[in-house]
């Protein structure tokens, strides 16, 4: 599994002309499943987004996690970031998880957050998505499980 995690001021997701999620203040997260990924995954993947601390705190330094400032999550499937992009001029995707696979463990995932976590949003397994944000710094991160 790799997200490509984005501290934002606000972002949104909008399918055929409609705002599907929208979050203020917190992290914007597309998330590719790949091959092999499972459940538990998901589950540490989770664990990292929402405790992984990118928010400055009072001395300006990253000490503070979504928890801590009760932020926004939207969560946006993107099965493009799980691309190898070693060599070449085209991105092959064999990494990633066939579709069905990977839009059951996105909907894990989902599950999961929501469950635990107050303020999720998400965007649509197989749409096509308009993502718009802002990115707060840039802050920007890649975590990977593999």
């Amino acid at each position: 599994m790799v997200v490509v995690l984005q501290r934002v001021t606000h972002a949104s997701v909008t399918v055929d002309g409609k705002i599907i999620g929208k979050i203020t203040h917190g992290i914007l997260v597309l998330l590719g499943v790949e091959r092999g990924d499972t459940e538990s995954d998901a589950d540490r993947m989770l664990e990292r987004i929402l405790n992984y601390r990118v928010f400055t705190d009072q001395n300006d330094r990253m000490n503070l996690s979504l928890k801590d400032i009760q932020g926004g999550l939207l969560l946006v499937p993107q099965f493009t970031i799980a691309a190898d992009t070693k060599k070449g001029m085209r991105p092959s995707f064999t990494p990633a998880a066939e579709p069905a696979i990977g839009e059951a463990l996105f909907n894990y995932f989902v599950a999961q957050a929501k469950a635990i976590y107050p303020a999720v949003e998400t965007g649509r397994f197989g749409a096509d998505m308009q993502v718009e944000l802002c990115n707060d710094g840039p802050a920007t991160f890649i975590l990977k499980t593999n």
